[in-house]
């Protein structure tokens, strides 16, 4: 129940918010505002649609933002008419996506918004107080028949009687059937709202101080709780510490050796002064957090180790640090960093709501929502057919192997004729809308689990019970477009956004990327759309320090980078030959396949080996080198050498080598990632403000510290402007190209469907 731990396609997107819509309709009786061939766009639909996406900005309501708005409106009504024309709308594909968005569309309208607004703003409340409290638990599964209820109840209020006169956690620690409560004597702690089931909370934030509550019933069973402190919240806290792990159970040594480790510790920070970071990044065992400081996410009561939490909140100034204390993870030094007071409650309703959807609270929605829908959807059961399929149970619905078979009514006499007949009779109505006895029975049997030792007329209930609230809720979802017109449209606007989504496809973006001699053409008649202005062919280093520029220039002269985190271990060899070992080919074989993706890389094998011994460290150099070259690495980017070195085997080492300067920025960066930025290519304007403001000058090397930076630019020719080959402006050609042929096809659609304005309904709009 309660656990504390130690923290251990955007084209379519734009247009389907700008155009909400719906289903054409040729019989509407509404006004009118337009006719796109034989099919009507109901004025009302359109109005919404712009209201809702334009009612905030300054020229709503003027003519121009009418016109403008249902120009667009217009062509998106089109497209989603040319798949439905196409029945693009009928296919399975599509069924079963709408079906999938409607479900999630549906779920804020299967609630009660008054009663989660309260849950909230109750929840919210309830967090500026802590409650301490204790428990002892009788527990009873959550669907536990009437007869055992009854007994656990009749328990836990002898229990309570107990209590009043002798110590409750003693006996807690006695009859609790929690767990934890032989060595806690069922005391919890601190906790607040949202950290317990509900009707715990509930229960804990309404009993005062000493005192013992009424028995509440949860999800576990039944509690008594004393409460035995109430306090003002303390908020959230951030800290760091500084762990030696030391767990129950472990060796006497290994136990005595962490506090040691711990008390020196404490000692070099406190005494010595020693940096805090240095010393968590040296010898702190979580790993988790060392490398950084040894900062733990920010956390409230309850939410930590009660040990830790404790300390952790006497703590009251930043960088204040802790005497060792010990939890079961082992000891710990703690620092604050910083308090935080419970947030206000516009920060916290967000998360709030959510939270309220997911704990054990929703079941008071669920129970509000079904008993509004019973009564506004006159919810009627007829109670002698009710009676009629409870009777129906026996040990196979307990034993979870009850079957059905309906009867075929014109096949039916005697027994079977009366079996029909009760099987037909209406069970409850959902709004005249009847249900049968024979639909409960078949969910029963598609819905039955095994209960052993139930009484079945009790499974049979706890059946009908579900199958009333699943009817109700499926009949409130069924009818949720005809109750509300923000569903209805939303609803409509996804199922026109699936279709719209794979004819624009179909016509238009993946079209442009296929098409590839119509693009080639789309490009040559646009050329002029596609040109380069001046630029600079060279290269710019960027460094954070005058030291650092000049070892990237050294480096960069010499062409070649090493590439440390690809230099393998030295190759494995049979003993006495040139055999590679298993291990030493898997090695190679991953070797072979990085430098086939990357043909920047090359490798260079150095057969190392006492002098009088390099005969057999070349065979084996070469051996290394054929399996590459086997494995379809180039013979060209593979060197062999030999080395004499004192040694007392022959071994082959590699070292891996790049032309690409993203291998020297590599190396350059092992400390800061920003240290050095190396950039090759010709820089249009724009594209760095440093090279523009050289750019007049031409070819040379420049010197430069602007912004805190320090650069070289090293400009070898300026290139003169001149059209881009459709290579260097595929993206931008592409994305025209998308353009083109949606405007072509648009003009298609206006043909095929011509398009008829009814002004009289625009001007309606015109407000102003």
């Amino acid at each position: 129940m309660h656990k504390r731990i130690l923290y251990a396609g955007t084209a379519a997107v734009a247009l389907l918010a700008a155009c909400q819509s719906t289903k054409p309709t040729t019989a509407s009786k509404q006004p009118v505002i337009e006719t796109l061939g034989t099919t009507q766009v109901p004025a009302g639909e359109f109005a919404y649609v712009y209201r809702k996406n334009n009612g905030s900005a300054p020229e709503f309501g003027t003519r121009p933002s009418v016109t403008e708005y249902l120009d667009l409106y217009t062509n998106f009504k089109l497209k989603v008419l040319e798949a439905e024309q196409r029945g693009l709308d009928t296919t399975q594909a599509f069924k079963r996506e709408l079906d999938g968005y409607k479900q999630q569309l549906a779920q804020p309208y299967l609630t009660e918004k008054s009663v989660t607004d309260q849950l909230v703003r109750e929840a919210y409340e309830r967090m500026s107080k802590e409650v301490n409290a204790s428990h002892i638990l009788i527990r009873m599964a959550p669907d536990a028949e009437p007869k055992d209820t009854l007994a656990a109840f009749q328990k836990i209020t002898a229990l309570r009687q107990r209590v009043s006169t002798e110590n409750f956690e003693q006996v807690a620690r006695e009859v609790s059937e929690d767990p934890s409560a032989r060595e806690n004597g069922g005391r919890l702690g601190y906790f607040t709202a949202m950290q317990m089931v509900y009707p715990f909370e509930s229960a804990a934030f309404k009993t005062q101080v000493g005192q013992v509550s009424q028995p509440v019933r949860t999800r576990f069973g039944y509690h008594l709780i004393k409460v035995n402190d109430i306090r003002p919240a303390q908020g959230e806290i951030k800290v760091a510490h500084l762990m030696i792990r030391s767990t129950p159970g472990m060796p006497k040594a290994d136990s005595v050796t962490a506090k040691k480790k711990i008390d020196e510790l404490y000692s070099r920070l406190t005494q010595r002064k020693e940096p805090w970071d240095k010393l968590v990044a040296q010898f702190s065992e979580d790993a988790g957090s060392a490398a950084n400081g040894g900062e733990l996410p920010p956390f409230g009561t309850g939410r930590m180790i009660p040990s830790f939490e404790e300390v952790a909140f006497k703590l009251t100034t930043s960088g204040q640090i802790s005497q060792p204390v010990q939890t079961p993870y082992g000891w710990h030094i703690i620092k604050l960093i910083e308090k935080q007071p419970v947030p206000t409650f516009e920060a916290m309703e967000p998360t709030l709501k959510s939270k309220v959807a997911k704990d054990s609270r929703s079941e008071l929605n669920k129970a509000a929502f079904l008993k509004r829908i019973r009564t506004e959807n006159q919810f009627t059961e007829n109670q002698s057919a009710k009676d009629y399929v409870l009777s129906k149970a026996d040990t196979s619905l307990v034993n979870g192997r009850f079957k059905y078979a309906a009867p075929v009514a014109s096949a039916t006499t005697g027994k079977n004729a009366k079996k029909a007949e009760g099987d037909a009779q209406t069970l409850f109505t959902i709004k005249d809308k009847p249900y049968t006895a024979a639909d409960f029975l078949t969910y029963a049997q598609q819905n039955q689990r095994a209960r052993p030792g139930a009484e079945p007329r009790f499974v049979a209930q706890q059946l009908y019970d579900q199958y009333v609230e699943q009817s109700l809720t499926n009949f409130e979802k069924d009818n949720l477009e005809g109750k509300y017109e923000d569903y209805r449209m939303l609803v409509k606007e996804y199922r026109d956004g699936i279709l719209l989504f794979q004819l624009m496809d179909e016509k238009v973006w993946s079209k442009a990327i296929e098409d590839t001699v119509g693009l080639q053409k789309y490009f040559a008649e646009n050329q002029s759309k596609y040109q380069w202005d001046s630029r600079a062919q060279g290269t710019v280093i960027s460094a954070a320090s005058p030291e650092l520029l000049a070892k990237a220039k050294q480096q960069l002269k010499v062409g070649r980078y090493d590439v440390a985190r690809l230099t393998p271990v030295p190759v494995g060899y049979s003993p006495g030959t040139d055999k590679l070992l298993k291990g030493a080919k898997l090695m190679l074989d991953r070797l072979a396949s990085v430098m086939q993706a990357d043909t920047t890389l090359s490798v260079t094998l150095t057969g190392r080996a006492k002098k009088g011994e390099t005969a057999m460290a070349r065979r084996r150099a070469a051996a290394a080198a054929t399996y590459l070259t086997a494995k379809g690495v180039p013979a060209n980017r593979i060197r062999q050498t030999t080395q004499a070195k004192a040694s007392t085997e022959i071994a082959t080492v590699l070292a891996v080598t790049s032309t690409s300067t993203t291998a020297l920025e590599e190396v350059l960066n092992a400390q800061n990632p920003l240290s050095v930025q190396i950039t090759q290519k010709a820089f249009a304007k724009g594209d760095n403000k440093v090279v523009d403001e050289l750019m007049a000058r031409g070819p040379g090397t420049y010197d430069v510290q602007k912004d805190g930076r320090y650069y070289t630019v090293m400009i070898n020719k300026v290139l003169p402007a001149g059209p881009k080959t459709l290579a260097e402006a595929r993206g931008q050609a592409t994305s025209d190209y998308q353009n083109y042929l949606e405007k072509e096809w648009i003009a298609q659609l206006r043909a095929k469907y011509p398009v008829q304005i009814n002004q009289a309904e625009v001007d309606k709009l015109v407000t102003k």
